[in-house]
C-alpha cells in the first residue's frame, strides 16, 4: 500500500525552527518529484517547496525563500523540509506530495500541523 507519512510538525515560537519529514512506503521514491504544500484555515493549499527527481533542482514560494530548505534522501525514500526563522504566517497544515516524473501518478500525505505562536 502506497503511503506518504509526514512527521515533525508541532508548536514553535516565532523565530524558531522545525524539520518536517515525509517517508514514502509502498513505492520507490526515485523518479518522483517531491513537494511540500501547506494549507491554512480558510485558504487554498499552496506550494511551499519542490525538489525534482534526477538532479535535485528546487523551487520555493517567495514567502519562504531564504528560510526553508527542501532536501531528499532517495536511499531512505524520505524528503525533508527544514524551516528556520518561522513566522506566524507559516502556521498551516503541511502536506507532502509525490508526482511521478513520467506519468500522472500523484500521491498525497495526510498532513502535519505546524503552529507558530508566542
Amino acid at each position: 500500500q502506497v503511503q506518504l507519512a509526514e512527521s515533525g510538525g508541532g508548536l514553535v515560537h516565532p523565530g524558531g525552527s522545525l524539520r518536517l519529514s515525509c517517508a514514502a512506503s509502498g513505492f520507490t521514491g526515485n523518479m518522483y518529484h517531491m513537494s511540500w504544500y501547506r494549507q491554512a484555515p480558510g485558504k487554498e493549499r499552496d506550494l511551499v517547496a519542490r525538489i525534482l527527481w534526477g538532479g535535485g533542482s528546487t523551487v520555493y514560494a517567495d514567502s519562504v525563500k531564504g528560510r526553508f530548505t527542501i532536501s531528499r534522501d532517495d536511499a531512505k525514500n524520505t524528503v525533508y523540509l527544514q524551516m528556520n526563522n518561522l513566522k506566524s504566517d507559516d502556521t498551516a497544515v503541511y502536506y507532502c506530495k509525490a508526482d511521478h516524473a513520467f506519468s500522472r501518478t500523484v500521491f498525497w500525505g495526510q498532513g502535519t500541523q505546524v503552529t507558530v505562536s508566542s
